[in-house]
């Protein structure tokens, strides 16, 4: 396409690339944006940013005072439109969070988003350990568990696990001092609470209020038996966060760890496509929706100064960036690389193994799985489950109620939802997986094969057998069989199951509706 120079200006600001639909394809911001805008055209560019290129037919742009406007401006567009080719922010791994609910008496939940009301805290990678937490918590603290406060008291009450709101038996004001030291546990400050319990025991003992004394020594108790549990400690009094990345065929795998009040507490896992810019782009998309450190410990300097006053911006006070070359710090930073090794190393091994297995030209670093399920041949439903870099990837999960097969006929059930899936995909020129898995045998393999073929689309296809676990292929006459004990053969088994799982959910959930109509 070619784009007017000139009518661009000189200031700092955001650019949009739009193609031809009127779609947004990148959202950037830039100290200079004619500079910026026109390096794309004029640079040498990555074969991501190639590719962005040839779609853009638009660029629209909003001049800022200065680039820290300018990286507000974009994170809040980014937020809005969420275009194809910035940076996916998706954890790898989905933690719950522990949430203390905003309500007259709070309570302890598990939660997987921040979509309630209330204080979060974690996310926490052990659930062991975030279910210790809540239970011993819950236990020490009487906090009631109930979902709306009863008429009368529950058993928890009469076991001493819950103090009974429900019944007035304890007053609003002292059971929010207990859910206070409980929010001072979750936010790190357990030598705080260790101090203020012990100082409440004395007090007590003093004004012979033995009851409460005992209460408040069993609840120290029960902290110490927590932060035996607790995490490793480092020898720091403030909060960081260690971030580091590794680069293996064009994908960026990238770890952050946050340390809380010197306690290493949480890891976040991410993984996206490389790109000019990837590293600046993740810190400013991270930061815009988790709390900024005092300190962020990186592998190498930023670019962009920008973001240093941008994060100071957002924690409203100093924030120091590191770049360690020795020292504890440095360590830090190769643990880190060594979690991300140890995440992702065994998953792009066991891809790797399932692409000279199944001799594909490529790895399947994307699977799509699908599954016909039928009770006494009504009801019939399908599904659809996506496994990416061999982890399932359930936000791009499908269901499907068969419309054109009244019978128990799973092979034109499944040749109706492949046409359904790929015709759709190839209408909308998004993206293929790298390797459809069927399960069944012969039979459903060829009608999904010639449904592919009807609809002019080439992916590589294979279809599971349950009983003997044998791999068929188009056009070969005998299957594969793998070792029971092969990682190529253990994901797909993890593929088909879960796709197996998910149709049979899915089916309950409408057999259910039908009984409730």
């Amino acid at each position: 396409m070619a784009i007017d120079f000139d009518k661009i200006p000189n200031d700092p600001g955001c650019y949009i690339y739009k193609d031809k639909s009127n779609n947004i394809l990148y959202i950037g911001k830039a100290k200079n944006l004619k500079k910026r805008v026109r390096s794309y055209f004029t640079g040498r560019n990555d074969t991501k940013t190639i590719q962005l290129v040839k779609e853009i037919v638009d660029v629209e742009f909003f001049a800022t005072t200065n680039e820290v406007e300018a990286l507000i401006l974009e994170n809040n567009l980014i937020k809005k439109h969420k275009p194809k080719y910035n940076i996916n922010l998706k954890d790898s791994k989905r933690y719950a969070y522990i949430l203390l609910t905003e309500e007259k008496y709070p309570r302890l939940r598990i939660a997987r988003d921040k979509s309630l009301k209330g204080k979060y805290f974690g996310p926490y990678v052990s659930a062991e350990h975030r279910d210790s937490i809540i239970k011993i918590l819950r236990a020490s603290f009487q906090i009631r568990t109930c979902n709306k406060l009863p008429k009368r008291e529950c058993l928890r009450y009469h076991i001493n696990l819950c103090s009974a709101p429900c019944i007035n038996n304890i007053s609003e004001k002292d059971y929010n001092h207990q859910i206070r030291n409980v929010e001072t546990f979750l936010k790190g400050k357990t030598d705080v609470l260790a101090k203020n319990l012990e100082k409440e025991m004395v007090e007590y003992s003093k004004k012979q209020l033995f009851e409460k004394a005992k209460i408040a020594r069993d609840q120290l108790f029960a902290l110490q038996r927590l932060d035996e549990k607790q995490k490793f400690e480092l020898d720091k009094k403030y909060d960081e966060d260690i971030i580091n990345y590794i680069i293996d065929d064009e994908i960026v795998y990238l770890i952050v760890f946050n340390a809380k009040k010197g306690i290493l507490t949480t890891k976040n896992e991410y993984s996206f496509e490389k790109r000019d810019g990837f590293f600046e782009e993740f810190i400013k998309r991270y930061y815009s929706k988790n709390l900024v450190p005092k300190e962020i410990i990186i592998p190498h300097n930023l670019e962009d100064d920008s973001i240093i006053e941008y994060l100071e911006n957002i924690r409203e006070s100093k924030v120091k960036i590191t770049v360690p070359k020795a020292g504890d710090k440095l360590k830090l930073l190769e643990l880190v690389k060594r979690n991300i090794e140890i995440s992702y190393l065994n998953e792009n091994q066991t891809i790797n193994e399932l692409r000279k297995e199944l001799k594909l030209n490529s790895n399947p670093n994307v699977i799509e799985c699908f599954d016909i399920s039928h009770l006494g041949g009504t009801g019939i439903v399908a599904s659809m489950v996506q496994f990416r870099n061999a982890k399932p990837d359930k936000s791009n999960y499908r269901k499907f109620k068969i419309r054109t097969v009244t019978q128990n006929d799973d092979f034109a059930s499944m040749a109706e939802v492949i046409t359904r899936r790929y015709k759709r995909l190839k209408d909308e020129g998004k993206e293929m997986p790298d390797l459809i898995v069927i399960d069944g045998g012969k039979g459903q393999l060829s009608s999904a094969v010639q449904v592919l073929k009807d609809i002019e689309v080439k992916i590589p296809i294979i279809s599971l057998a349950k009983k003997f676990e044998e791999i068929y292929f188009p056009g070969s006459k005998f299957p594969l069989r793998l070792k029971k004990d092969s990682k190529a053969l253990k994901l797909l088994q993890q593929v088909r199951d879960e796709a197996h799982r998910f149709a049979i959910k899915y089916q309950r959930e409408l057999r259910l509706k039908i009984m409730k109509e």
